[in-house]
């Protein structure tokens, strides 16, 4: 497989070209031919125009690249290697969706031929690509996984804005049904992941470690929204602690915030899916779950307690601007943004709430969220909420947020970006 790629005898195909498909299809390009497929008619005009509809890569990223972008998914017979990086969120109910994937996986079982390999590097939770996506391959293309066609799982580990840890300097996992398709998918991403790759044992240990990873995380960051709720009824500042315990060399250094998106807020709860299938409550993971979804009602209800505290304000006619709505700093991205449950919140008290966002799509924002943006704050408010550090609000000055903030206005500094700021506004950050 890996030679008949490398000579141009064969075709690497990417289904799926979002944040974690594209990057991975352009890079492929550099070197063998690509054909990428996404169901996005709109998302896929603009890539033949060199353009990324997730606001991420330049147009230079397309340049001199043997790549082909389809909505047809009838032209994954011309690839042997196939990749599917399509999104695996999770319903209202916060219970695995694996529409995305399992649709994705149909259109690939269809055009499946004897002796292709299929690569997973979607989310799931430990077993998922054995026990939902194999079946379905089998079941579609009437091939058997193993002696007609190979299977393997690398999770991805794209994390958007991030222009340090990309795709080529970040260790890749790897996985294969079998030892054959382990070192032939290995060669395969070696290609272009200069950092190299981890050979996993199994699928389910590529698949278990991908979702660990940002649980992980989501575990630390709910201990410190815990304890920034507990020194908040101490009047401490937290991140004056954190600095101060920082010192140490074996602190591990997590803040408080919001945490969204389509990793961290979303993996743990693909893990609690399985945990619960096998008659497990996993204690530790499904608490911090529950500490994180609940931090923005957390930081409106504060909000509003601070403002009507002095005694110089009532719920009526109150004015709240929101700064920023993406899940995270410097990007785009509104998938599963927390700041949406802060502006919720603030509604509830019939407060007139504004928002802004120097990156966000407003008409994603309103078609997800029922929330307008506003292209630029109108007037005076009774508090303003930085709720995303994207890099046009870092270093805001005091001057710049009091021709924002009413006197006795209140700065809510989320992320404690501001902390020099505390002495100059009523204050508060987690």
């Amino acid at each position: 497989m890996y030679k008949e790629i490398v000579s141009g005898k064969e075709k690497v195909a990417v289904v799926g070209l979002g944040y974690v498909g594209l990057p991975l299809a352009l890079e492929f390009a550099k070197k063998v031919d690509v054909i990428g497929v996404d169901v996005n008619e709109g998302h896929v005009a603009k890539l033949w125009r060199g353009e990324d509809p997730n606001g991420e890569l330049g147009s230079d990223s397309f340049l001199d690249r043997k790549i082909s972008f389809t909505t047809n998914p009838a032209e994954l017979k011309g690839a042997k290697f196939i990749i599917i990086a399509v999104p695996t969120p999770v319903d209202k109910y916060n219970k695995p969706d694996l529409k995305p994937l399992l649709t994705a996986t149909k259109s690939v079982g269809k055009y499946l031929k004897k002796g292709d390999y299929v690569v997973y590097e979607s989310t799931v939770y430990p077993g998922c690509t054995e026990e939902e996506c194999v079946p379905l391959l089998e079941q579609m293309s009437g091939l058997k996984c193993g002696p007609d066609f190979k299977v393997g799982y690398s999770p991805e580990r794209i994390n958007p804005g991030d222009l340090e840890h990309s795709l080529q300097n970040t260790i890749k996992i790897v996985s294969g049904c079998d030892d054959e398709s382990l070192e032939e998918i290995a060669k395969t991403y070696e290609l272009v992941v200069k950092a190299g790759v981890h050979r996993a044992p199994a699928m389910k240990v590529a698949e278990a470690a991908k979702i660990i990873e940002n649980t992980q995380r989501d575990v630390n960051i709910a201990l410190m929204n815990e304890l920034s709720i507990l020194f908040n009824r101490m009047n401490i500042n937290t991140y004056d602690v954190l600095n101060a315990a920082g010192t140490k060399w074996n602190f591990m250094k997590f803040s408080p915030g919001l945490v969204g998106g389509h990793c961290i807020g979303v993996d743990p709860y693909y893990l609690v899916h399985k945990a619960a299938e096998l008659k497990y409550h996993t204690q530790m993971v499904a608490s911090g779950r529950f500490v994180n979804d609940s931090m923005g009602g957390y930081i409106a209800k504060q909000t509003v307690k601070r403002i009507l505290a002095g005694g110089k304000a009532s719920l009526e006619n109150l004015r709240v601007l929101v700064m920023g709505v993406t899940y995270k700093e410097n990007v785009s991205d509104i998938r599963n943004s927390k700041v949406s449950d802060i502006v919720n919140e603030l509604v509830s008290y019939n407060i007139d709430v504004d928002v802004i966002d120097p990156k966000a799509d407003a008409h994603e924002v309103l078609e997800e969220y029922n929330i307008q943006i506003q292209k630029e704050p109108v007037g005076l408010y009774h508090a303003v909420i930085v709720a995303v550090s994207h890099k046009e609000y870092v270093g805001l000055s005091a001057d710049e947020f009091r021709k924002l903030l009413m006197p006795g206005g209140l700065l809510v500094d989320v992320r404690g970006i501001y902390r020099s700021l505390s002495k100059e506004f009523k204050y508060w950050s987690l």
